[in-house]
């Protein structure tokens, strides 16, 4: 398979044109507000990606003609604790209440969470006897396995629609909030966790201080809370800024994530780097008084390894609305391209970082004519912001674009297979992170 880089220089003066009013928003000052960590002074920003609707808000026909709210995606670095943030200008409950996200349609994330779960079973000895609660559940995708290996298991998720889901694939689902008020709740009824599980969650939370205060009201004296969550220190190195949205409040490096456990009385063990979502990491914590878990040299490691690559100093995060804008120029440079020359650019996916990567850009059907989704939910609808329409994925071999541009590109190898047909008709991919490659 050959794979092209494509430059990120253009002289096309309308891209020019659209870098120069890019640089001009990203020296606005930052907001004033604090750190929802320490609440030191939020003054810096890391990267300002203009104004953005909710990456999730799909739209249908009859909205097309309706206003579309947009609110800010202006990134701010804590200067105390480093904590990289997003303002709260949409409550957590009017994004998640009912949600368009369903985990189960990504084959390679069940088989990530199927091997979680026998690598869990396996290392803390759960059995019948255990009790297994993971906050966000969504749809079942992980407890699914839990409950078929015969250990208890509780689900919590916001979102009803979601819950269903979970509740038809036998999942035990409170369709709730997760707040330490929740957390004494359940353990006033005997509900503590032997492992607390929270993927891709921690982001998601306003309240972070409150949210894991509530996880360690959950946790039993000897329990294990494992978190997964984007490793801000790859989505820097891999200039991952479409993972940036309103729904992520947050981004954190392990020196950021330690400091908001250790502040609660948790101490990290353990952690794992991970190549989901384009490099995560999983945070193993315990009791801080659990003498039992003493943290493992790969603690020490990745912490030194952090300082060592400065975040923990202020500047190491001044580079990165550069890299940004060039991966812009780059994406622009070829859609542009390809347009002018006669050919047809389709996306594949409608995830949330596809949305923003195509509002910051600037992308409408002039230049990508639609994309196609597996989720039912989203076929039918329009991406918000950009108006593209959403198709099943059949409408890719029926149109028979030249170019696919694959949006949830952290996916890229399990979608090119499903794809392959692509080929017989001289059909290419595109990756838009960290820069435009084409893949024949």
């Amino acid at each position: 398979m050959g794979c092209t880089i494509l430059s990120n220089q253009t002289q096309a003066s309308a891209i020019k044109t659209a870098s120069q009013a890019s640089s001009s928003v990203m020296g606005c000052p930052p907001v004033t507000g604090s750190c929802r960590h320490c609440g030191a002074p939020l003054r810096h920003t890391f990267v300002d990606l203009g104004m953005s609707p909710l990456c999730e808000s799909y739209l249908s026909a009859s909205q097309l003609n309706q206003m579309e709210p947009f609110y800010p995606l202006h990134v701010l670095v804590c200067e105390k604790c480093f904590l990289v943030q997003l303002g709260e200008y949409v409550s957590a409950e009017s994004i998640f209440s009912e949600y368009a996200y369903f985990s189960s349609y990504a084959d390679s994330w069940l088989a990530h969470s199927r091997a979680y779960t026998e690598q869990m079973i396996g290392r803390f000895a759960l059995d019948k006897r255990s009790l297994v609660v993971e906050l966000a559940s969504n749809d079942g995708y992980l407890l699914q396995y839990f409950v078929t290996a015969g250990i208890p298991s509780l689900g919590i998720e916001p979102a009803a629609n979601v819950a269903a889901a979970a509740v038809e694939k036998g999942v035990p689902t409170l369709v709730r909030f997760f707040d330490q008020t929740m957390a004494s709740g359940l353990a006033a009824e005997g509900k503590q966790a032997d492992l607390l599980i929270g993927n891709n969650v921690l982001a998601q939370v306003p309240d972070v201080n409150g949210f894991v205060a509530g996880m360690k009201i959950l946790l039993k004296p000897a329990g294990v809370i494992t978190m997964e969550f984007p490793h801000l220190s790859r989505l820097m190195q891999e200039n991952q800024f479409d993972t940036i949205y309103h729904e992520h409040f947050s981004y954190f490096s392990f020196l950021a994530v330690e400091k908001i456990f250790s502040a609660q009385g948790l101490t990290l063990f353990d952690v794992e780097e991970l190549p989901t979502h384009g490099g995560s990491l999983r945070i193993y914590a315990c009791h801080s008084q659990d003498r039992s878990k003493p943290a493992g040299p790969r603690v020490l490691a990745l912490r030194t390894q952090e300082e060592a690559s400065g975040l923990s100093q202020l500047d190491t995060y001044s580079t990165f609305a550069r890299q940004v804008e060039s991966t812009k120029l780059g994406l622009l440079e070829f859609l542009i391209n390809a347009r002018r020359a006669g050919s047809h650019v389709a996306a594949y996916g409608a995830p949330g970082k596809g949305n923003t990567l195509l509002n910051y850009c600037g992308v409408r059907t002039d230049l990508l004519e639609y994309t196609v989704d597996r989720n039912p939910y989203k076929q039918g609808k329009f991406l918000p912001g950009s108006l593209i329409p959403i198709f099943p994925p059949e409408h890719i071999r029926e149109t028979k674009p030249d170019y696919v541009l694959i949006l949830p590109w952290n996916l890229k190898d399990e979608i090119m297979q499903q794809l392959s047909y692509i080929r017989e008709w001289g059909g290419k991919f595109v990756i838009p992170i960290p820069g435009v490659r084409i893949y024949e």
